[in-house]
C-alpha cells in the first residue's frame, strides 16, 4: 500500500513536470504549430486550470492521501493547516526571484546607458533607450519607470525619479545611478566612466551573493533533509509491520508523540533556516 502511494505520488510529480515542459515548448514554438492544433479548447482549459492551482494545495492532497491510508481526519487537517505556510514560502521565494531580476536589470541599465553615451548620444536619450531595452526585466517598472521616462524626456528631476524607483526591492543600485547622473549634470563629470564603475561594483556584489548562496547550500540541504526524516521513519515502520499510522492517529500516546514531534520538527527547520538567513543578511 505504501509502495503504491509512493509510486502514485512520483507519477503525479513527473507528469506535472512533463506538462510544464510541454507547455513551455508549445509556447516557444507556437508560431510553427498550425492554427487548428493550437485552438483545441480542452488543452486551453487544462492549461488554465494548471496555472491557477498553486503548489501549496498539494499539502491538502498529501493530507487526504495519508488520511485515507490512516483512516483518520487528522492528516487532512494538518495538510489544510500547512497551506498558509507553504503559500508564505512560495511568496518569499517569488519575491526573492523578483528582487534578483530587478538587480540584474539595474546592472543592464547602467551598462546600456554607458554604452549609449559612449556612442555619442545625450544622457536623456541614452536613458530612454536603455530603459526600453530592460523594461521586460523589471527595472523601474510601473509608475516609477514612467516617472523616470517623463523626467528624462521633459527635463525633469531625473535623480529624484531614480531615487524614487530605487525604493523597490532589488533596485537599490539606482541610487548609485542617481548619484552619477547628478554629478555628471552639476559638475560636468564623465557619466559613462562613472556608470561603468558602478556596473562593475554591482556585478561584484551580485557575484558575492551568488558565492554565499553556494556556500550555504549545504545548510539548506540539511534543513530539507530534516523535513524528510519523519516520512522516512514512517515508511521504515510500515515496512517492518509496526503500523505507525495506526499508533499515531488512533491512540492517545501516539497523538501526543505526533504533536510533540511536529512542534520539534517545525522548530528545527525554523532554526536551521534562521541561521541561513542570518548568514545571508550579514
Amino acid at each position: 500500500m505504501w509502495a503504491s502511494a509512493l509510486c502514485a505520488g512520483s507519477a503525479v510529480w513527473l507528469l506535472g513536470r512533463w506538462n510544464h515542459e510541454a507547455r513551455r515548448s508549445r509556447s516557444l514554438f507556437a508560431s510553427a504549430v498550425p492554427g487548428p492544433a493550437r485552438a483545441r479548447p480542452w488543452r486551453r482549459m487544462v492549461a488554465a486550470g494548471g496555472g491557477r492551482v498553486r503548489h501549496e494545495w498539494w499539502c491538502v492532497a498529501a493530507g487526504a492521501v495519508v488520511a485515507l491510508l490512516g483512516e483518520s481526519v487528522v492528516p487532512l487537517v494538518m495538510g489544510a493547516a500547512g497551506v498558509p505556510v507553504a503559500a508564505r514560502v512560495r511568496r518569499v521565494r517569488d519575491a526573492a526571484r523578483e528582487r534578483e531580476r530587478r538587480g540584474d536589470a539595474v546592472i543592464a541599465l547602467c551598462g546600456g546607458i554607458a554604452g549609449e553615451v559612449r556612442a555619442g548620444r545625450q544622457p536623456g536619450e541614452s536613458l530612454r533607450l536603455a530603459l526600453a531595452e530592460v523594461a521586460d526585466a523589471g527595472a523601474g517598472a510601473g509608475a516609477a519607470r514612467s516617472a523616470v521616462l517623463a523626467a528624462a524626456r521633459f527635463g525633469g528631476d531625473v535623480p529624484g525619479a531614480l531615487r524614487q524607483a530605487a525604493r523597490e526591492p532589488g533596485a537599490e543600485g539606482l541610487l548609485g545611478l542617481a548619484a552619477c547622473w547628478r554629478v555628471a549634470v552639476d559638475r560636468g563629470a564623465g557619466l559613462a566612466a562613472g556608470l561603468e564603475r558602478l556596473e562593475g561594483a554591482l556585478r561584484a556584489e551580485r557575484d558575492q551573493r551568488s558565492d554565499l548562496r553556494a556556500q550555504l547550500a549545504g545548510a539548506r540541504s540539511t534543513a530539507v533533509m530534516l523535513t524528510g526524516l519523519p516520512v522516512l521513519g514512517l515508511l521504515m515502520g510500515s515496512a517492518l509491520g509496526a503500523e505507525p499510522l495506526r499508533v499515531l492517529l488512533h491512540t492517545g500516546p501516539g497523538l501526543a508523540c505526533l504533536a510533540a514531534g511536529g512542534v520539534l520538527e517545525g522548530l528545527g527547520v525554523w532554526w536551521a533556516l534562521r541561521i541561513v538567513r542570518g548568514a545571508e543578511e550579514r
